[in-house]
């Protein structure tokens, strides 16, 4: 017979990271993108996202692809308050990680004024490979978490950033 030894924190972490059903977020081309990363060739179902979620209070992962307007603003906020914790959010693409080539009144620079992002995904628009790459440094960051911190984690999180090829790169100060 065999016996499984493991903590607490371990197992509900490992639930959570096979388990994280997305909230779609699609709000430019980004969003196509997305779409092909469900699709067979790369297949996110092997990381337990079968299914793409329409409604808030059945995601715990929010993905922002593309530009977020200022009227559209309040509406991501209102979402990403529906959804119950512990919850996630990638920004997919330049335009939600800063605003992009839309240096204007009218477009968020990066959707990190309206909610806290765990993992920035860089390009216009990024690969499939760069989404699940981020996905699975969100799976990382995931199994480090504590029990306790999801209460407070949101002040003082750590932010992941990921180019186009799917690296890691460091994070830069905002202005």
């Amino acid at each position: 017979m065999g016996v499984i030894t493991t903590s607490l924190e371990a197992a509900v972490n490992w639930g959570r990271t096979n388990a994280m059903w997305p909230m779609l977020f699609g709000l430019a081309c980004c969003a196509i993108e997305m779409m092909a990363s469900q699709a067979s060739e790369y297949d996110l179902s092997r990381f337990g996202m079968e299914i793409n979620r329409a409604s808030p209070r059945q995601a715990d992962l929010m993905i922002v692809a593309g530009r977020v307007s200022r009227k559209m603003g309040p509406v991501v906020r209102q979402l990403y308050d529906q959804m119950s914790d512990p919850k996630w959010v990638i920004a997919m693409g330049d335009c939600a990680s800063c605003g992009g080539v839309y240096n204007n009144y009218a477009v968020v620079q990066g959707v990190d004024e309206i909610v806290p992002v765990d993992v920035y995904v860089a390009g216009c628009p990024p690969r499939p490979e760069a989404l699940i790459y981020g996905i699975m440094m969100l799976h990382e960051k995931v199994r480090r978490e504590k029990i306790g911190q999801y209460g407070t984690r949101r002040a003082e999180k750590e932010a992941v950033r990921v180019d186009a090829q799917g690296r890691e790169v460091a994070m830069a100060e905002r202005r």
